[in-house]
């Protein structure tokens, strides 16, 4: 079976340097919000930011100014976040979103370029009230047992399967990227659930999901990638993730890494006042 293609890569942990102008813009681009290019390859104009405190959410790690979005994935965090209240779950930890001015990160994330992207951490646990500094170092326990066959049942809720689907089911949504034995756990429990589709395994992603949204309404310059397949994905796709192909070492990247082919309009998007 053919690798997946790629939403983030295997060698997210690489140093970018084509990425460090992007980081180095505190703020967004004057103008309508407007998303050029895709998630892994584009970036932004009009990106708003992600309070630090919400109701229903604290963002963490906000020192790296990793939470800002298109107006409909700030929206789409807030419907979450009330409708994880409304199930009785704890406020949710949201982690990286995008840059002021979306582009390639210099480190982290090989996707999150265009403003559609939002890590949230998969942690049910009641959230006291921290300050911003607090939740700098913020860290939470995989839900996957090591070698990654199954979830941890010491771990493992069936809350955490409720905040799977609840954000599986955000209007909008593109895919909701988890580890395969958490994909595995809930072809188990929920087999053939509409909102299954949308669940999709991919490498790490053991201690938080990863919601993308597709491209809005009259984002005419923004780029999908292909939806998911039709049906629940619990079959010989997600077989694979347990295979000893999918479980070889991963190849080598280039050295060094290549830059992603941003829209040429990005250029001014970066250049902007």
């Amino acid at each position: 079976m053919a690798l997946p293609a790629p939403f983030d890569t295997a060698f997210a942990q690489v140093s970018r340097p084509w990425g460090l102008p992007w980081a180095a813009v505190g703020g967004a681009a004057p103008g309508a919000p407007r998303i050029i290019g895709g998630t892994g390859a584009g970036c932004i104009v009009g990106a708003e930011r992600l309070p630090s405190d919400g109701l229903g959410w604290q963002a963490v790690r906000v020192s790296r100014n990793r939470h800002w979005g298109h107006p409909h994935l700030l929206e789409a965090i807030r419907g979450l976040a009330a409708r994880v209240t409304a199930a009785g779950l704890p406020a949710l930890w949201v982690g990286d979103m995008g840059q002021p001015r979306g582009g390639p990160l210099p480190y982290g994330h090989a996707s999150h370029q265009a403003g559609l992207d939002v890590d949230i951490w998969l942690d049910i646990n009641p959230k006291r009230g921290l300050a911003a500094a607090q939740r700098e170092d913020v860290r939470v326990p995989s839900v996957v047992l090591p070698g990654g066959d199954a979830v941890d049942p010491a771990r493992w809720r069936t809350g955490h399967a409720r905040l799977v689907q609840l954000a599986a089911e955000t209007p909008g949504v593109d895919r909701v990227l988890v580890n395969a034995a958490i994909k595995q756990e809930l072809c188990r429990t929920s087999p053939g659930a509409a909102w299954l589709r949308r669940v999709r395994p991919w490498w790490g992603h053991d201690e938080h999901l990863h919601l993308r949204l597709r491209c809005p309404p009259g984002q005419d310059e923004c780029v999908d990638i292909a939806p998911p397949p039709p049906g629940d994905g619990c079959d010989a796709t997600l077989a694979w993730w347990f295979s000893a192909e999918a479980r070889a070492p991963a190849p080598r990247p280039p050295r060094p890494p290549q830059p992603p082919r941003l829209p040429a309009a990005c250029a001014a998007v970066l250049r902007a006042p």
